[in-house]
């Protein structure tokens, strides 16, 4: 909830004239399983809206499952609604913005993007739902992705600091692989 939050506060201060929320009912079974019976969407969307974002200000993509979904159904819907924005500000979870920005800069490449997140710490971070090891084995996946989805097309190259391969595969090595892909 604290992106949906985020998302309420940058729009009430004026940074967007909607919020597009995108997200179904993603990762069963996983450790990005989501708490709620209703989608990401549908559940932000009430929250924007009980913070006081009129709900005319809002556009629902509730089908997506992943990132790359999230994207190619708001584009799509964002067409049958016959909107063009020039420009987005996409708002993620603090570990995801580096994969956002590069996904997003893969399928939009004539958009303006900024990626930003709700100002958590790595301590701070972990909640009742989701722990610490949790979070650790989640931000090793997304580096992976980083890594590995710009051969598919899914998003630009990104330069890996070595320092922070070294990191990665360290934290493999201790074990941090529950939401690593299959690489074959």
């Amino acid at each position: 909830m604290r992106v949906a939050d985020y998302s309420v506060k940058l729009f009430l201060q004026g940074w967007a004239p909607i919020i597009i929320f995108s997200g179904g009912i993603a990762h069963p079974g996983d450790l990005l399983q989501t708490p709620w019976k209703v989608s990401e969407a549908e559940t932000f969307a009430e929250r924007a809206v009980s913070l006081g974002v009129p709900k005319e200000k809002i556009i629902i993509e509730n089908k997506s499952i992943n990132t790359g979904q999230n994207l190619y159904f708001t584009a799509r819907l964002l067409k049958e609604k016959g909107l063009d924005f020039k420009s987005f500000i996409a708002i993620q979870k603090p570990y995801m913005e580096r994969r956002v920005y590069s996904a997003m800069r893969a399928l939009w490449p004539d958009k303006e993007v900024i990626v930003t997140s709700p100002h958590i710490s790595f301590e701070d971070y972990p909640t009742k739902e989701i722990s610490k090891e949790d979070v650790i084995h989640i931000m090793v996946g997304d580096l992976q992705r980083i890594r590995i989805y710009p051969v598919k097309g899914w998003q630009i190259f990104q330069e890996i600091p070595e320092d922070v391969l070294k990191a990665y595969k360290e934290l493999v090595r201790l074990g941090y692989t529950k939401h690593l892909l299959s690489e074959d």
